[in-house]
């Protein structure tokens, strides 16, 4: 399977092949409204307004995975990110990363970029991935990573294009 077979199901339902974002940039983030980490969806925010224009996507998708830190269903998660972070980026349906019911997409993901010593488990919340705009996995980022520390990678690739 490659990148762009994968499907997903968007925060509203809808089933979205990954398809629609060839040729695009993609940082794509397990992200979660009751996290250490939840504050990061402030960068996340600012570097999607910043780069939009230039073939850049944030993708969100929310998992409860860790320690119940995203508890509420899509229509909770949707208003808390548009209420408290005034997120715009494309957000996508509660799933899972690890394990035997890990999403595709996710399992994908993993294997394309290994943790260090070659573990693919995703360890927390905000776990980033950076896909360049041929589908290829370049970068895997900790939880730890900012967005704003991934800028200048995210720049780089932008301005390469």
């Amino acid at each position: 399977m490659n990148f762009y077979e994968c499907t997903v199901t968007t925060i509203d339902g809808q089933t979205l092949a990954m398809e629609v974002y060839r040729s695009q940039v993609l940082l794509i983030v397990n992200v979660a409204s009751k996290c250490g980490f939840t504050s990061q969806y402030a960068g996340l925010e600012a570097l999607y307004r910043r780069y939009r224009d230039k073939g850049f996507t944030v993708l969100g998708f929310p998992c409860d995975q860790f320690a119940h830190q995203e508890p509420g269903d899509e229509a909770e998660i949707r208003s808390f990110c548009s209420l408290t972070y005034d997120v715009t980026f494309p957000l996508f349906a509660k799933i899972e990363v690890n394990g035997s019911g890990a999403h595709p997409l996710f399992a994908y993901l993993k294997k394309a970029r290994p943790r260090l010593l070659g573990s693919e488990a995703i360890k927390w919340n905000f776990t980033k991935f950076l896909v360049n705009r041929d589908g290829q996995v370049l970068k895997r980022y900790a939880p730890s990573d900012t967005p704003e520390r991934i800028e200048d990678d995210l720049r780089g690739m932008i301005e390469l294009s």
